[in-house]
C-alpha cells in the first residue's frame, strides 16, 4: 500500500459520509415522514403499526440520503467555489465521484424498493417522486432560475405524504395536503432568509436565487413577508374542516404570526442579522407547528 493511498483512506471518514448524505437534512425528512405516519394513524383512531413505521423510516432514510448524494454529485463545481461547502467530501476530493455515484444508486434502490415491498406502493411512489424532483428538476434549475426554491419546496414537502400513505391514509383528503402545504410554505421564508444571508456566495458560485441582483433587498424581504402571510392563511383551513382542534389552530396561527413579525422587521431593515433572526425562528416554528398539529389532531372515528 502506497503512502498516498494511505492518506486517501485516512481522509475518508464517518464524518465524510454524514456530510455526503446531509445527515441533518435527511433527519428532517425522516421526522416529517414520521409525523405524516402518526397523523394518518390518529385520523382513523387505529393502533400504531410499529413495524410499518420502522420500515417507513428505513426506506425514507435511504431515499433522503440518495437525494443528497446525487445533489452533491451534480454540484461539485459550485460547491468548490463556496466557503461554506468547499469542505464537503466531493469538492474536497475525500470521496471519489464514482464511489459517491454507486452509493447514491444503492441508497435510492434500497429506499424505493424497501418502501414498495415492505410498506405501501404509494409511499414508494411518493419517495421516487421526491427523488426525481430533487435530482432532475430542482438541482439543475438552481443554475437557471430563482424559482428553483419553489420546486425545492415541493420536493421538501412530500415526505409527510410518504408517511401518510405508508400508514394506509387516503390521499384524496384535505388532511395530507394540509401537511404538504405546511411544509411547503414553511420552507419559503426559511430559504428567503438563507438567500439573503449568503447572497454574495450564491451569486459568485453561479446559483440563480431570488436575492441575485437585489441590492436593496426589497424583493427578497417582500417575499419573506408574502410567504409568511400565506402560511397564516393556510393554518386557518383546519377551522373550516375541523380536523385540528380550535385551540391548536389558534396556537399555530399565533406562532406563524411571530414569524410574520420577524419577516416584517427584516423587510424594514434588510439587514443580515434580521434575516438570520427570521431563519432561526423558522427552525423553532416547524417543530412547534408539528407538535401542535399532533396534539390537536382529531380522530375521524
Amino acid at each position: 500500500m502506497t503512502e498516498s493511498s494511505t492518506i486517501a483512506e485516512r481522509r475518508f471518514t464517518r464524518s465524510d459520509i454524514l456530510l455526503l448524505t446531509k445527515a441533518r437534512l435527511s433527519l428532517l425528512v425522516i421526522v416529517t415522514t414520521i409525523f405524516g405516519y402518526l397523523l394518518a394513524v390518529k385520523s382513523t383512531g387505529s393502533a400504531i403499526g410499529w413495524w410499518g413505521l420502522i420500515h417507513t423510516v428505513i426506506g425514507s432514510a435511504f431515499a433522503a440520503a440518495a437525494a443528497s448524494v446525487f445533489n452533491q454529485l451534480m454540484e461539485i463545481d459550485i460547491d468548490a467555489r463556496m466557503a461554506r461547502t468547499a469542505d464537503r467530501p466531493l469538492p474536497a476530493k475525500k470521496i471519489k465521484p464514482a464511489v459517491a455515484f454507486i452509493i447514491g444508486w444503492i441508497f435510492a434502490a434500497c429506499g424505493i424498493v424497501h418502501l414498495g415491498v415492505k410498506v405501501d406502493p404509494r409511499a414508494s411512489a411518493f419517495a421516487a417522486t421526491t427523488l426525481f424532483i430533487y435530482m432532475f428538476i430542482y438541482t439543475p434549475m438552481k443554475r437557471r432560475s430563482g424559482f428553483n426554491t419553489i420546486i425545492g419546496a415541493i420536493s421538501g414537502a412530500l415526505p409527510p405524504l410518504i408517511g401518510w400513505t405508508a400508514a394506509g391514509g387516503e390521499i384524496l383528503k384535505v388532511e395530507p395536503w394540509f401537511l404538504f402545504g405546511l411544509l411547503f410554505l414553511w420552507q419559503l421564508p426559511h430559504f428567503v432568509a438563507i438567500n439573503w444571508m449568503y447572497r454574495k456566495e450564491y451569486e459568485d458560485a453561479g446559483f440563480m436565487m431570488w436575492s441575485n441582483g437585489d441590492e436593496s433587498g426589497s424583493r427578497t424581504s417582500f417575499l419573506g413577508v408574502f410567504f409568511s402571510i400565506l402560511l397564516i392563511l393556510l393554518l386557518m383551513t383546519p377551522l373550516l374542516f375541523t380536523f385540528v382542534k380550535t385551540w391548536a389552530v389558534i396556537a399555530m396561527i399565533l406562532a406563524s404570526g411571530v414569524m410574520l413579525k420577524y419577516a416584517v422587521v427584516f423587510s424594514k431593515s434588510r439587514l443580515r442579522q434580521d434575516a438570520r433572526r427570521l431563519f432561526l425562528y423558522t427552525l423553532i416554528f416547524l417543530p412547534v407547528a408539528l407538535i401542535l398539529s399532533f396534539l390537536g389532531w382529531n380522530s375521524q372515528n
